[in-house]
C-alpha cells in the first residue's frame, strides 16, 4: 500500500487521468513506433523543436535525459510555436509549426485524441504532455519545478527492473508500467536511472483541481511569459526558479548531494 502525502499524491484523486491510463499501451506503442520508424531528419527535428530545454537542471556525468512532446501550456505544439513565434537556428517559425503538426498527426494520433477528450470534459486541465526518457546512468541534480499551480503525473511506459527512482524529500519512489506516479514538483527532488536500460514515461502536467481556475491560468500566463523571455526553447516548462536552494538540501536530508551539485554549477 502506497503512502501518500503532500508531495506524493494518490492518482485516484484525479479520475480524468484514467483516460491516459486505459490507453497506456497504445500510447507506449506510438512512442516505440516513432523511435523505430522516424527518419534521422525527423528525429533531429523532434529533439531540436519538440523537446523542452532547461538551463537549470543538470545531470551528473555524461548520461542524458531526453524529452519531446505534443502539448505545452494547453496548446498543441504547432499552435504553441506559432503563438510565441519561436525562432530556431535551423527552421523558420512557419516551417517548424508545419513539421510539428505533420509529426503529431502521423505518429501520435491516439495520444492527441486522449488529450482532446480529457480537456474537452475538464476545462483544459491538461497543460503539458511529453515523453521523458532517462538513459542509463542518469543522475539529475536536486532541483524544484516551481509550478505551484500544477501537479505532475508520470505514466509508466517503459520501466526496467532495478534502481530507477525518484528521490523527493524523504521518499524514494518508483515508476511502474501502466500506472501514474503523481508528484507536487515544487518540493525538491532528484531522479536517477542506475540500470542499463532506458526508462520512458509520459509526463502529464495538469492544473491543481482545487485551485480557482482563473487564478491558475493567470499565474501560468505570467510564468510562461517570463520563461519564454529567458529561454524560448523551454516551451514554458522550465525556468530559472527551478534551482534548489542550499537549505533545501539540508531540510530534506539530501546534504550528501550538495557538493557534487555545487560542482555541476547552475
Amino acid at each position: 500500500m502506497a503512502n501518500f502525502n503532500e508531495y506524493h499524491l494518490n492518482p485516484e484523486e484525479f479520475p480524468f487521468l484514467n483516460n491516459f491510463q486505459e490507453k497506456w499501451k497504445v500510447i507506449r506503442d506510438e512512442f516505440t513506433s516513432f523511435i523505430k520508424q522516424a527518419s534521422t531528419e525527423e528525429l533531429k527535428f523532434t529533439y531540436d523543436v519538440l523537446g523542452p530545454k532547461s538551463k537549470t537542471i543538470k545531470a551528473k556525468g555524461d548520461s542524458k535525459y531526453s524529452a519531446f512532446g505534443i502539448l505545452f501550456q494547453g496548446l498543441f505544439i504547432e499552435e504553441y510555436i506559432q503563438l510565441h513565434q519561436i525562432q530556431y537556428p535551423d527552421y523558420q517559425t512557419d516551417e517548424a509549426s508545419e513539421k510539428a503538426l505533420a509529426l503529431r498527426k502521423t505518429y501520435f494520433p491516439n495520444l492527441a485524441q486522449v488529450i482532446k477528450q480529457v480537456n474537452l470534459l475538464n476545462e483544459d486541465i491538461i497543460r503539458n504532455a511529453y515523453f521523458g526518457t532517462f538513459h542509463p546512468g542518469l543522475d539529475i541534480k536536486l532541483h524544484v519545478n516551481y509550478n505551484p499551480h500544477m501537479n505532475r503525473g508520470y505514466l509508466g511506459l517503459i520501466v526496467p527492473e532495478g534502481d530507477v527512482a525518484m528521490k523527493i524529500c524523504h521518499d524514494k519512489l518508483y515508476w511502474h508500467k501502466g500506472e501514474f506516479l503523481i508528484l507536487d514538483h515544487s518540493y525538491p527532488h532528484c531522479p536517477h536511472n542506475y540500470t542499463n536500460y532506458d526508462r520512458t514515461v509520459l509526463v502529464v502536467d495538469f492544473f491543481k483541481p482545487d485551485k480557482p481556475r482563473a487564478e491558475v491560468i493567470q499565474f501560468e500566463q505570467e510564468q510562461v511569459a517570463q520563461r519564454m523571455q529567458d529561454n524560448p526553447y523551454s516551451l514554458g516548462v522550465f525556468g530559472k526558479s527551478d534551482k534548489a536552494k542550499e537549505e533545501d538540501f539540508i531540510k530534506y536530508g539530501l546534504a550528501h548531494q550538495l557538493e557534487w551539485d555545487k560542482a555541476l554549477g547552475v
